[in-house]
């Protein structure tokens, strides 16, 4: 079924960013004194919100709070910035794709729980206006795994009920996500195996399968 819109996480599908996310959140977690399975921060991506936080991290006999949460992600914010930002930078296939995608009139959204300065940080502008829409986490009440990101985006598009669009991401609750908002959801397995991602309708390996499922 074609597409006539297509909504895409950045971090983990666009950006090759949540290898320096995850190490930046390892060393400020362990800052505050708490030690986490990497997997959990892949597993948990885009919605590590302080209710969640105060039962994903609190172990070994220390207790995490919601004021320490919010001390660990501005910690983390820091070191992302600082450290990797320079590091980070869009998949090898992404730019083309997308370009091909947009030639074939097809609108594109960026759907991120990133804020928008880390935005800005890391996404190159050439890339940033290949897209109609962006919205960031701070522009939201409630993040992911809440379909409130892409039923704005999904606004912001203009689309209607005759509108056929997919979400791409990479994470579950990007999945969960974008399903609440009713759109056709592509995982790929940038970041977590197949294996996690299955609540997604198409899971794909390689960006080049974009350009066969949209």
């Amino acid at each position: 079924m074609k597409s006539n819109a297509l909504l895409l996480d950045m971090d983990g599908v666009v950006l090759d960013s949540m290898r320096f996310h995850v190490a930046a959140w390892m060393k400020a977690l362990s800052e505050h004194g708490f030690r986490v399975r990497e997997e959990i921060l892949y597993l948990y991506e885009g919605a590590i919100e302080p209710d969640i936080a105060v039962d994903l991290f609190s172990s070994h006999g220390h207790l995490m709070d919601q004021e320490r949460f919010h001390s660990v992600l501005r910690r983390q914010k820091e070191i992302f910035i600082s450290g990797f930002r320079k590091e980070v930078k869009p998949f090898p296939q992404v730019p083309d794709i997308l370009s091909q995608i947009k030639r074939e009139e097809v609108d594109l959204a960026l759907v991120t729980s990133s804020h928008k300065d880390i935005l800005e940080a890391v996404l190159p502008e050439n890339l940033l206006r290949l897209f109609d829409q962006v919205i960031t986490g701070d522009r939201v009440k409630k993040r992911k795994p809440h379909p409130d990101p892409y039923l704005e985006a999904m606004k912001a598009l203009g689309m209607n009920g005759d509108s056929e669009a997919a979400a791409v991401e990479n994470a579950p609750s990007g999945i969960k996500s974008a399903k609440a908002a009713g759109l056709r959801t592509i995982a790929i397995t940038t970041t977590l195996p197949a294996d996690r991602l299955e609540g997604a309708d198409t899971i794909i390996s390689r960006h080049s399968q974009l350009l066969d499922v949209v």
